[in-house]
C-alpha cells in the first residue's frame, strides 16, 4: 500500500502496518515500583523516532522536536 501524499510524517515513516507488525516485538515498560519518573511516552511515536534515526543516520542529540519525545528516551528504548 502506497502512503498517502500529504499525510503525517509519522504514517509515511510507520505504516499502520508496519506499526501492527512490530508492536510484539517492542519491549514493554512498567512504571518503578518506587514511583517518580516521568510518564509513559506514546509507544509508536518511540517507534517512529527510531526509525527516522536509523534512515537518517544522524546523531541522536539531533532528533527533531516534532516527534514528542526526547533524544534520550528515544536512545534508550533502541537500546532496549
Amino acid at each position: 500500500m502506497m502512503p498517502v501524499v500529504g499525510a503525517d510524517p509519522s504514517q509515511r515513516l510507520v505504516p499502520d502496518e508496519l506499526c501492527e507488525l512490530v508492536a510484539p516485538l517492542l519491549p514493554s515498560f512498567a512504571p518503578r515500583p518506587q514511583g517518580g519518573g516521568t510518564a509513559p511516552c506514546d509507544e509508536r511515536a518511540v517507534f517512529t523516532a527510531v526509525a527516522y534515526m536509523l534512515t537518517r543516520g544522524c546523531a541522536w542529540r539531533h532528533l527533531p522536536p516534532t516527534f514528542g519525545t526526547s533524544p534520550a528516551t528515544v536512545h534508550r528504548r533502541f537500546t532496549a
